[in-house]
């Protein structure tokens, strides 16, 4: 592999094994040189805009950047290297790899030089000194135009003469001061105003026995200086004049102690404060922070992390103990500094003030520090452009608050903390962005044995992990917690879980005095715009595990997209965060407890209650409202049936298919939510939106077999609506309860509740749900075997529906009746119900009816004989139902489809399909469906000659029967089960009814003769 020699310093060059290559073009070297600088960094296209086109760019600029580096990539190509220029969003990166960079070979030599000059060995760090200069061909970029790569080269070139300073200081401490005075000569003429130069030449002077040029170097020094800025030589270079005016013995010792005050080179700050008592955890953390101190060196930026996360999460513990941590492999020192930048009670400190501190620290003296905040930030850059140092900032408001504090480039890290993001610190800075969560259980429990002691919580290890969930394992609670119950030996940690219950107290048991939890979310919240924290407020109303943007326009009456704006700045000040962002769907939002408890404590003191009341409203109107276009958008059909559609709200207007267009899929995202509104609507006397909503929700129930939110919604809906004398809410939710009932296979159950709901749906005249509720009565009547009674519930039923318009309940009821038709041995009179039902369910455009009423009339093509209609029917169903997630459907395709197979004599396929039917009904839990599936792999097993598994799967087919009342199909199991014992042991030469399934031979049955046993009752 061909490697290439980047070389910066001086004119670009890029060397390969076969010589220079040749860059065309002034774009290209522009963009090649800036990728090289930031090798290994992702360099936007916006940086390299800039950096070509610094006053104007024209439109196609970012299309001419492409071209750029589309050339440099086929140059590259051709000697023989393909993999060195990267795609990598916002912009392009040069993948240094195995190639060498001349400027980062020159800064790691400096830095070896440095580091023997730190452990006295002058010699060595002198020779590694000059090896970094004899890199250098010229004036770094040399010929390289655009003012971005300008200041590159400035940088660069102070870097250099800073190193040139350097080595000629220890050449004054080796005694080769002969041999420096023309090399400082000239460098002082073509940097006058550089003092350090001026101060090595004048000593180099005065040892060579020029006393005289020496003090003149001075005096030319001082008047360049009084006269173009204005001020004074500084401290180092007055001391000297006066030293060498008194020919001072001390100006033959080395210049390290010339000056009695110290200089910036000898002063080490060490300004971390202590660590908290017992830190725990933040593993995961650490070891990302690790990975600041292998970052490939870079010149021009600085290693920088940010911590952000609400107040008590703990990142200033977090930072000051990983500081403390490495603190020794940042030989010039650590600095720290609290920026105050949400303190109650004083102002964020200035960057300004701060860089006083840090300049003072550093060694300059006080006259030496300039007024203008600018030309502050400029001399911190410089003391720090090639020395290692650690610079921790704590509580930081605001990315113009760190700006200044961030050292130009060098080995330096900065870790900063705040509470909210900093905005985009990518492409000119190496960030990296730790947002910092609350602890893992394991972590807070292990927390709280170090705070408060392992016998504190031996007896009881369950109350300890009450304990940290109630505390929102937030490190601050649980510090308060700990200390709580460290300092009262008779507070029992269940006493303190039984307190921390009250939601209402939570807070005041975590917030002793004014500080505490409540505090530190005080502050955060004191900083929001006022439209944010209403936000905040309101949504702390919901008892939603999560929400999803337009519920923030539902309590705030605002656009979608106004919402997301507010909830964005809620999110960036770590009083929400993102529960789910998946790619193609809406983001999802939630709170932690404690700060929702802070948010409805808020809104009860900073809300009116009509306003509040308002908001629920609104929330409670818009999640029916999407409900019911979902369900309406999932069945096909007008609903809801009794009323009329209420109009969207304002805030939602034009946006039905941007958020249910996908119905089912919102109601997957929406599940926990929908079941948490309908228990507070109930919980708040609001029974029309609870069992309304839990109406619109039931096809999602269904189709996803969610049985037990079904339950506890109807229940909650049902309770509230008898509270509040609501009858059409009761008649309707008891009809659900028996809807419910039926699909867990409690049929006398599922009866009493549709009777209960039949009677009190007449007398609120509303027909179409009086229809629904003799459906289900007619499936009742079917399952126990009562053809007659359940074609009358039909009928009646078929009349509701056809005077209330429900066509695609009536094509659903058509097909019912094709199944008991097909029951009684009716097939040809089963056959034009089945085939009206799937015409009239496709004209509603519902997927979910038309797979019900395919399956009715694959069924009955599987009972005329029709076998090869009958499978194309299934594998339409089971389209229908994959594509719509419907496992249940599912689950029923699979195992009519396998007895087709089985029908046809395809056994092993039979075999594999029933299979992945049984693996469905495990996860369904579908006792009735399990017996049915066994039944069809017993009918497999038989026709294989495979007796005594045949026998085994029917007998645990007629336990399943048994245990939900089937009475019809156990048997039906029964029949089967006989049949294949005394069929194997008349082959044997035993009597009927002889044997049993253990050792039975081998005797195959015919597809025929087991369809012929299939006479009794279908699904």
């Amino acid at each position: 592999m061909n490697r290439f020699v980047f070389r910066l310093l001086g004119p670009l060059i890029v060397q390969t094994d076969d010589g220079p290559l040749r860059i065309n073009g002034r774009r290209q070297a522009t963009v090649l040189s800036m990728l090289v600088l930031y090798a290994d960094r992702v360099v936007s296209v916006d940086t390299l805009v800039d950096a070509v086109w610094p006053d104007s760019p024209p439109a196609t600029a970012r299309n001419q950047i492409a071209i750029c580096v589309a050339t440099l990539r086929k140059t590259f190509k051709q000697a023989g290297v393909t993999d060195l220029l990267v795609t990598s969003p916002p912009g392009y990166l040069l993948a240094k790899g195995e190639h060498r960079v001349d400027v980062q070979e020159f800064l790691e030599r400096a830095e070896k030089g440095r580091d023997a000059a730190r452990r006295g060995r002058a010699e060595e760090a002198c020779t590694l000194f000059e090896e970094a200069l004899s890199i250098w061909r010229g004036s770094a970029l040399d010929e390289t135009p655009g003012s971005r790569l300008e200041v590159e080269a400035v940088r660069l070139e102070q870097m250099r003469l800073t190193l040139v300073e350097e080595r000629a200081g220890l050449m004054l401490q080796l005694g080769r001061h002969r041999a420096l005075t023309g090399e400082l000569t000239e460098l002082v003429a073509r940097h006058p105003l550089r003092e350090q130069c001026r101060e090595h030449l004048m000593l180099a002077l005065y040892r060579s026995g020029q006393r005289a040029e020496a003090l003149d170097v001075f005096l030319n020094g001082r008047r360049l200086l009084t006269e173009q800025l204005g001020i004074e030589p500084g401290p180092g270079l007055r001391q000297l004049h006066d030293l060498i005016l008194r020919d001072s013995p001390e100006l033959t010792r080395p210049p390290a102690v010339v000056a009695p005050a110290p200089t910036a080179l000898q002063t080490i700050p060490a300004q971390l404060p202590a660590g908290v008592m017992a830190f725990t955890g933040r593993q995961r953390e650490m070891a990302s922070l690790d990975g600041l101190l292998k970052e490939p060196y870079n010149p021009h930026t600085p290693a920088l992390a940010t911590i952000v996360g609400v107040g008590g999460v703990g990142k200033t513990a977090l930072a000051v103990h990983w500081a403390s941590q490495v603190a020794d492999q940042f030989p010039d020192g650590q600095l720290f500094a609290d920026l105050r930048g949400y303190d109650e009670e004083h102002a964020p400190v200035s960057p300004a003030a701060v860089l006083d501190r840090f300049l003072r620290a550093l060694g300059i003296g006080a006259p030496q520090i300039p007024a203008d905040a600018d030309e502050r930030a400029s001399l911190f850059r410089s003391l720090l452009s090639t020395r290692k140092t650690l610079i921790v900032l704590d509580n930081v408001r605001s990315f113009p608050q760190l700006r200044p504090l961030l050292p130009g480039g060098g080995r330096s890290v900065v870790l900063a903390t705040s509470r909210e993001s900093l905005g985009d610190l990518t492409g000119d800075y190496t960030a990296l962005s730790i947002r910092l969560r609350m602890l893992e259980p394991t972590e807070a429990t292990a927390l709280l044995i170090k705070l408060a002691g392992a016998d504190r919580f031996g007896s009881d290890p369950v109350a300890v992990e009450q304990l940290g969930a109630l505390c929102d394992c937030l490190p601050l609670a649980l510090r308060i917690a700990g200390a709580r119950l460290a300092a009262k030996p008779n507070l029992s940690v269940r006493s303190l879980v039984e307190r921390l219950r009250d939601q209402r107290g939570r807070l005041d048991v975590l917030s002793p005095g004014e500080g505490g939890v409540r505090a530190g979310f005080r502050l955060t919240y004191r900083d929001l715009p006022a439209e944010a924290a209403r936000m905040y407020r309101r949504l702390g109303l919901l008892r939603t595990a999560d929400f999803a943007a337009w519920a923030g326009a539902a309590v705030l009456d605002t656009t979608v997209w106004h919402a997301e704006e507010l909830i964005d700045q809620l999110v960036d000040a770590q009083l929400l965060e993102v529960a789910s962002a998946d790619p193609g769907r809406a983001a999802r939002y939630r709170f932690q407890d404690l700060l929702r408890l802070f948010a409805r404590e808020r809104a009860e003191s900073d809300e009116p209650e009509g306003d509040t009341d308002a908001a629920l409203e609104r929330a409670f109107a818009a999640w029916l409202w999407l409900a019911e276009e979902a369900h309406r958008r999932i069945d096909g059909r007008r609903f809801p049936v009794s009323r009329e559609q209420a109009p969207a709200p304002d805030f939602l207007r034009g946006l039905a298919d941007e958020l249910v267009g996908a119905p089912m899929d919102w109601f997957e995202s929406e599940r926990s939510a929908v079941t948490d509104m309908v228990a507070h609507a109930a919980e708040t006397g609001r029974a029309w939106y609870a069992w309304t909503l839990t109406q619109s929700a039931v096809p999602h129930f269904e189709t996803k077999n969610y049985l037990e939110d079904w339950q506890r919604s109807a229940e909650h809906a049902l309770a509230a609506a008898r509270r509040s004398g609501d009858e059409p809410g009761e008649a309707t939710m008891l009809r659900s309860l028996g809807s419910l009932a039926i699909y867990q296979r409690r049929y006398e159950q599922a009866e009493g509740w549709n009777r209960a709901a039949l009677r009190l749906l007449r007398n609120t005249g509303d027909v179409g749900g009086a229809a629904l509720a003799q459906r289900n009565l007619a499936m009742c009547a079917r399952f126990q075997g009562d053809w007659v009674r359940a074609l009358e519930y039909c009928e009646e039923a078929l009349s509701g529906f056809h005077a209330s318009g429900d066509t695609g309940n009536e094509a659903h009821l058509m097909g019912f009746q094709a199944q008991i038709e097909l029951d009684r041995g009716n097939v040809g009179g089963a056959l034009p119900l089945a085939e009206r039902a799937v015409a009239l369910s496709r004209r509603t455009g519902s997927v979910r009816a038309e797979a019900q009423s395919v399956y009715r009339l694959a069924e009955v093509r599987l009972r005329a004989g029709d076998l090869g209609e009958a499978g194309e029917a299934f594998e339409a169903v089971l389209r229908l139902t994959r594509g719509e997630g419907d496992r249940v459907g599912e689950a029923h395709a699979l195992r009519g489809l396998g007895q087709t197979q089985w029908s046809q004599g395809l056994l092993p396929a039979a075999g594999g399909t029933l299979q992945q039917a049984l693996e469905i009904t495990d996860e369904l839990a579908d006792r009735f469906l399990y017996a049915r599936v066994e039944t069809d792999l017993g009918c497999v097993d038989a026709l294989g000659g495979h007796c005594a598994e045949a026998a085994e799967r029917f007998r645990r087919a007629c336990a399943a029967f048994g245990e939900v009342g089937a009475q019809p199909w156990r048997a039906q199991a029964a029949r089967l089960l006989v049949a294949v014992q005394d069929a194997a042991v008349q082959d044997a030469g035993l009597p009927p009814g002889g044997g049993d399934a253990v050792g039975l031979p081998h005797r195959s049955f015919t597809p025929e003769e087991l369809t012929a046993l299939l006479s009794g009752p279908a699904d």
